[in-house]
C-alpha cells in the first residue's frame, strides 16, 4: 500500500500558521497540539488510513518533593516523569517516535501525576513519528528559517483566480484586479493574485509588429490603469 496522489500533496504542503502554538510555560519552541495532528492524520490518511501502538512507556523519576509555597509554607508534591515511544504505520510506512512527559501532584494524587506524564509522553511520541511524513503534522518547525509555514490561503482566492483568467479585456483585468487586491487580505494570497494578473495581461496584449504599436499599446495599458 502506498499514498494516493491526494495525500502526497497533502504531506508536501506547507504547516499552517494559525495551528502553530507559542512555547508552553516553562519550555521552548513552538509546537503544534497533539489533538491536531491526529485530526491532521485522519483528513490526510484517512479515518481507517493509519494506526498508531505505543510500543515502550518508561518511568524515569517518581519524587515526593517538600517545596515551600510563596509565603513560605512548607508542602509536598509529586514529580513523575515517563518516556514513551510509539509506532505510527500510514501508507505501509512505519515510523517511530519518542517523548518524555512529566507529571504533578499533591500527595493524595499520585495517579493523576501518573496519568498526566504518561499521556504527555506518549501523545509527545505520537507528534514526533507522524512529524516524519510531512510539514502538516510539524515537520517545518524544525527548520529555523520556518520557510514551510504559511498562511493558509483564502477561500475566496481561487475564485477571484478565476475571474482574473477569464478577463477577456484589459480594462475588465484591471477591474477584477482592484477588486480581488482589496477582497484578499494575506501576503502571499496577494502575490498570487499579482502574478496571475501579470500573466493574464501579457496574454491580453498582442505583440507589438512595430516600434509605433507598441508604443500604442503602452499608451492603451497606462489609459486602463
Amino acid at each position: 500500500m502506498t499514498f494516493t496522489d491526494l495525500a502526497k500533496a497533502e504531506l508536501a504542503k506547507p504547516l499552517d500558521k494559525k495551528n502553530v502554538k507559542p512555547p508552553a510555560p516553562g519550555k521552548y519552541g513552538e509546537y503544534v497540539e497533539g489533538w491536531h495532528v491526529i485530526a491532521e492524520a485522519n483528513r490526510i490518511f484517512g479515518f481507517d488510513g493509519w494506526t498508531r501502538e505505543t510500543v515502550s512507556m518508561l518511568e524515569t523519576n517518581r519524587e515526593l518533593l517538600t517545596l515551600q509555597d510563596k509565603h513560605g509554607a512548607d508542602y509536598q508534591q509529586w514529580r513523575v516523569g515517563y518516556v514513551a515511544k510509539v509506532r505510527v504505520t500510514a501508507g505501509g510506512i512505519i515510523r517511530e517516535g519518542t517523548g518524555f512527559g512529566s507529571g504533578m501532584g499533591k500527595p493524595e494524587g499520585l495517579g493523576e501525576a501518573i496519568e498526566s506524564a504518561a499521556k504527555e509522553a506518549e501523545t509527545d511520541a505520537m507528534k514526533r513519528a507522524l512529524m516524519t511524513f510531512g510539514m502538516p503534522f510539524g515537520l517545518a518547525l524544525y527548520d529555523k528559517t520556518k520557510a514551510n509555514v504559511a498562511e493558509a490561503p483564502d477561500p475566496a482566492l481561487a475564485t477571484w483566480l478565476d475571474a482574473i483568467d477569464n478577463a477577456e479585456t484589459l480594462a475588465l483585468l484591471q477591474q477584477v484586479f482592484g477588486d480581488a487586491w482589496k477582497a484578499i487580505r494575506g501576503i502571499a494570497d496577494k502575490a498570487t493574485l499579482k502574478a496571475r494578473y501579470e500573466a493574464r495581461k501579457a496574454t491580453l496584449t498582442p505583440a507589438p509588429k512595430n516600434l509605433g504599436e507598441h508604443l500604442d499599446n503602452l499608451q492603451q495599458q497606462e489609459t486602463v490603469q
